[in-house]
């Protein structure tokens, strides 16, 4: 007889918990759109969101806000990364110092 899976179940949380994660998430969703719209836009420089991101940009991918800078694709995004040798799926808050550095000292030479 096969042991049947029992499925991992997230503790209980009241309504009041999971409202403020609604708006919290809803929130950060908000502030990275504005951020990359001003990415597009020239107001906001990649170099000052790699070098000192707000922590609402901790948990976003590298690869997305790339893609938000004027003249930059998928393809041009992920030679990037790779020449930095940094996954696509690296978050800005889990850049490296050397990692920062290196994309950084790329917008600089460009």
């Amino acid at each position: 007889m096969v042991p049947s899976k029992t499925h991992a179940q997230a503790p209980l949380r009241s309504l009041d918990q999971r409202m403020e994660a609604l708006r919290r998430a809803n929130d950060i969703r908000v502030r990275r759109a504005q951020l990359k719209k001003d990415l597009k836009d020239g107001r906001v420089h990649i170099e000052h969101v790699l070098l000192d991101p707000p922590e609402y940009v901790s948990t976003a991918k590298v690869f997305d806000m790339l893609m938000a800078v004027p003249k930059f694709g998928r393809v041009k995004a992920a030679r990037l990364l790779n020449q930095c040798r940094i996954s696509q799926s690296k978050t800005v808050g889990g850049l490296s110092e050397r990692q920062r550095g290196e994309l950084v000292n790329l917008f600089h030479n460009r």
